[in-house]
């Protein structure tokens, strides 16, 4: 069985799974030559062969790292995670966004290309693979339904002012500049009028799967609203839901691809 590999921009947003995973050191890091100081654990999560890395911030950071992994480790599948700011009302911090498509907002050749089109490529928004996004809503929903109580604390959610949270399935925005202002969310929800949320690196790993035809999609935890706040608590949300999300939905994920 061929490794899925599962990326973050942060370690903090996959280190619950990194203290689940048994790492095989000899097919890890340590193993491979020029990996721009990069992280590469392969090893099994509940069985199933994985490849863990987390990119750094941006799109050249994410796109770097997909390209070594798919270079390496020659996965079957590859899924991003963490966080992301919401850019509409009814997309709430602690719900799910799943990737039905990927945009980089801050794409534009125009007047040579239209706005947010790759250019040579033809495309302005990347898909996600259908099976893949699907399997990860369901994931996300079992995470939500069954598991959620009892790995955040209540406290915890009301903290954070999770309540009733759910799983959206949809655009996602990527782009070189952490969002934190109501004028440039303006701004995003005109320019990209399909986005749920947005972010800095799933379009640019989504762009590479593309060109290299392995199935890709995107799992996002809603940490703000993208507004002046959106900083504030950034850390505690990383370390106390973030991470917890990602580790119960990618359970349930890599868990089914065991059964099949």
């Amino acid at each position: 069985m061929r490794r899925i590999a599962i990326l973050a921009a942060m370690e903090q947003e996959i280190a619950d799974l990194r203290r689940t995973m048994v790492v095989d050191e000899s097919a890890s890091t340590e193993s491979w030559p020029r990996t721009g100081g990069r992280h590469y654990l392969a090893g099994t999560l509940w069985d199933v062969p994985v490849v863990l890395a987390w990119s750094r911030w941006g799109k050249v950071a994410a796109a770097v790292t997909t390209t070594h992994v798919l270079a390496m480790y020659d996965p079957s599948h590859v899924v991003f995670t963490g966080v992301a700011g919401s850019l509409r009302p009814g997309v709430a911090v602690g719900d799910v966004v799943v990737a039905e498509s990927l945009v980089q907002h801050d794409m534009d050749a125009s007047p040579l290309y239209p706005r947010h089109e790759v250019p040579l490529l033809g495309v302005s928004a990347f898909a996600a693979d259908p099976q893949l996004s699907a399997r990860l809503r369901a994931a996300a929903r079992r995470f939500l339904d069954a598991d959620l109580v009892g790995d955040v604390p209540a406290a915890t959610r009301a903290r954070f002012a999770i309540t009733e949270p759910t799983v959206h399935v949809g655009q996602i925005a990527s782009g070189d500049r952490f969002v934190s202002g109501a004028e440039t969310v303006g701004l995003l929800r005109e320019q990209v009028p399909q986005a749920l949320c947005v972010e800095m690196e799933g379009a640019a790993a989504a762009q590479v799967c593309y060109e290299h035809e392995v199935p890709f999609s995107a799992l996002r935890i809603i940490s703000d609203v993208a507004d002046d706040n959106a900083h504030v608590d950034f850390a505690a949300f990383l370390h106390e839901v973030a991470t917890r999300y990602s580790y119960g939905v990618l359970r349930h994920l890599v868990q089914g691809f065991h059964e099949r």
